[in-house]
């Protein structure tokens, strides 16, 4: 049947411009997605996918006809078809797995095993091994066979699968057609176990400039590659699931979450939030005479607080990032503390006077400007401590410096700020009676 004008120009659409297509699909429906990518081809289909939102990605999946979800999970590297049925529910994964060959189901299912964030959920397993006596000529023509496959590197095994050494793409240009592999093979090439951490891969790639990185059992035996590109890509995806751990909010949440999954993932969180806060307002309670005689003090609290809080979080963002990317270890805590904990004395100093300067134009009080000003300096240096002690701690724990770190920090920082602030005043209110 001939497309209709409607279609003809869709298709267009989608095929010129995969990445607005993404953006306009992820409005509509998932059946709506699905019907529209089955107007092209499968190349062009999975190019679009590969732009939309990980959610509505597999919601698109699981509303192919069969034989279209057959052929995107075929096509499709078995490491990011996992990313994608991991987000459905068990039975619709494992309908669209029964939809696949034996080989690629293995895979994908190989991958889903693994923990999110290790080198196994993170490999490609369906890399192509080559013995070390293939003719250079016999594997360019393989190579050309491989074409939704990007390669890098050569990985040579022997019969057993056991990885025997690596050989780079670009050295069989140059290379004669009847040379055969093992003469241009890498013997010393770096691999790492299934197991291990994102953050142990990211360190190992950048510090060898490696292109893709082999990922091998005890055996030593080639279960698959990671590749660079692959690994920004979850490099990124971990980057915003942190940012949602770090305000107590689910790392498997999305934007076009339900309601339902929302509240669950969140509700626990804000309920220990609302403890922490009682904990907070226990403090200020403590100083209510104090408060009673001196209103001032209450129209200034949310100052101190506000600037003790940004203070620790720009420390929890700049430590967290640097344990992340491997900057800095554990062996640095002191270090850092120490760094935050000058930054924050001497930024306290300049916008705790800024303040008092304000106070005493607002007041003319001068008691008042001493125990603001020096309120803020100590209350800035305890937040910059917590913010470089909270993520070397958590780590330290073998806990992610991610999950729910910025409840703790404001628990810690209102705390310090509220007791240092109405603290000082009350050790110093006779000199707020003469200001």
């Amino acid at each position: 049947m001939k497309a209709t004008l409607t279609e003809q120009v869709a298709r267009a659409f989608m095929l010129e411009h995969p990445g607005a297509a993404a953006d306009v699909l992820e409005q509509g429906s998932a059946e709506e997605a699905a019907g529209a990518l089955a107007l092209i081809p499968p190349d062009e289909r999975l190019a679009v996918m590969r732009r939309m939102n990980a959610d509505r990605a597999a919601s698109t999946l699981a509303s192919f006809e069969p034989a279209l979800a057959e052929a995107a999970l075929t096509q499709e590297d078995a490491a990011r078809a996992a990313r994608w049925l991991a987000l459905l529910e068990a039975e619709e994964r494992d309908r669209l797995l029964h939809l696949l060959p034996q080989r690629k189901s293995q895979d994908i299912a190989l991958a889903l095993s693994y923990p999110p964030g290790t080198a196994g959920a993170l490999m490609e397993a369906d890399v192509v091994p080559f013995a070390t006596d293939t003719r250079i000529e016999t594997v360019f023509a393989s190579v050309r066979q491989l074409r939704s496959r990007r390669v890098t590197d050569i990985m040579v095994c022997d019969d057993a699968e056991i990885l025997l050494g690596v050989v780079p793409l670009q050295e069989l240009v140059g290379a004669s057609p009847d040379a055969t592999l093992g003469s241009l093979t890498h013997r010393e090439v770096s691999v790492v176990n299934p197991m291990a951490s994102r953050d142990e891969v990211v360190e190992l790639m950048e510090q060898h400039r490696l292109a893709s990185l082999p990922v091998v059992d005890l055996e030593r035996r080639l279960l698959g590659i990671i590749r660079y590109d692959g690994l920004v890509l979850a490099a990124q995806q971990a980057l915003t699931d942190d940012l949602q751990r770090m305000v107590g909010a689910g790392s498997e949440e999305r934007a076009l979450s339900s309601p339902w999954f929302a509240v669950k993932s969140r509700l626990p969180w804000l309920s220990l939030n609302l403890l922490t806060a009682f904990a907070a307002s226990a403090v200020v309670g403590l100083f209510d005479s104090t408060i009673a005689k001196f209103t001032a003090l209450a129209i200034l609290l949310p100052v101190v607080a506000g600037q003790s809080g940004n203070t620790g979080a720009q420390a929890l963002a700049v430590i967290s990032r640097g344990l992340a990317l491997r900057e800095i270890r554990l062996v640095h805590g002191w270090q850092v503390v120490q760094k935050e904990c000058a930054a924050a004395a001497i930024n306290g100093v300049v916008v705790g006077s800024i303040t008092s300067l304000g106070v005493f134009l607002w007041s003319g009080n001068v008691g008042l400007c001493a125990v603001i000003g020096i309120s803020m300096v100590i209350s800035m240096m305890l937040a910059a401590i917590a913010g470089a002690v909270i993520p070397v701690v958590l780590t330290a724990l073998g806990r992610d410096p991610a999950t729910a770190s910025s409840i703790i920090l404001t628990t810690v920082t209102d705390i310090t700020g509220f007791f240092s602030f109405l603290g000082l005043a009350t050790l110093m209110s006779r000199y707020l009676e003469n200001g």
